[in-house]
């Protein structure tokens, strides 16, 4: 009974006092100050991967729509479209939201309005902060080489040479919906950006591997990303 008694020593004279002093205050601040500097990197990097990834799956989504509709069209690729994204009839934001299932590009309200919630959308890199200029807003680019020049020709996905080398549609460092090389975006994705190839694979390359940086224009020597599929 003592010992118990001895444990409840003080019991209803007022609460007990514990005091830290400054020192050991400053010394827990900074080891919590530590701990946050230590996991802030990896949470950005956390972060940033899951980005990269939603990009890599909408452009997969892409892809798939792509094969589809090469399937249903006797092996015709979609057509390019005009490069300001206005045309209405044919292209890439035409064709390819139809066999998705979801309105084509001209029906976004973000298109056209910068303040316009862009929401969780297949148009959408969820890592690149652009927002419309008021006349366009494309996320993703489609390589205008593969189709050739012109808003009117079709390639036939089972003549490309080297379609899982193929660059099709490309993270959009600019604003045109068609282009080549020079609009691969430099800084979307830990300084790289994601590609599609026209066999459907998604990946994520670092900006050296793409762009040049002394000449400040894309680069086309990289055999994994061909722009020019006949070349």
């Amino acid at each position: 009974m003592r010992a118990r008694f001895l444990g409840l020593k003080g019991f209803g004279r007022g609460r007990a006092s514990v005091a830290f002093s400054q020192i050991e205050l400053l010394a827990v601040s900074a080891i919590l100050a530590t701990l946050a500097a230590l996991m802030l990197p990896a949470v950005s990097r956390a972060r940033a991967h899951a980005l990269a990834t939603a990009c890599r799956s909408n452009l997969r989504q892409w892809g798939i729509a792509t094969v589809l509709f090469a399937g249903d069209n006797n092996g015709l690729l979609p057509r390019d479209g005009s490069p300001n994204g206005r045309s209405t009839e044919e292209g890439w934001y035409v064709d390819l939201p139809r066999v998705l299932g979801i309105a084509p590009y001209e029906r976004m309200p973000w298109r056209t309005n910068p303040v316009a919630p862009v929401g969780n959308s297949v148009w959408i890199c969820p890592a690149n902060p652009r927002r419309s200029n008021t006349n366009n807003l494309f996320h993703y680019c489609l390589n205008e080489h593969v189709n050739g020049a012109g808003t009117g020709l079709q390639a036939v996905l089972m003549d490309i040479p080297e379609p899982a080398r193929t660059v099709w549609l490309f993270d959009n460092g600019r604003l045109a919906a068609v282009a080549g090389p020079n609009n691969a975006h430099t800084n979307v994705h830990r300084r790289g950006a994601n590609f599609l190839r026209l066999d459907g694979h998604a990946e994520r390359f670092p900006c050296a591997a793409y762009w040049d940086f002394k000449l400040g224009r894309g680069r086309t020597n990289n055999p994994e990303l061909k722009w020019h599929p006949w070349e």
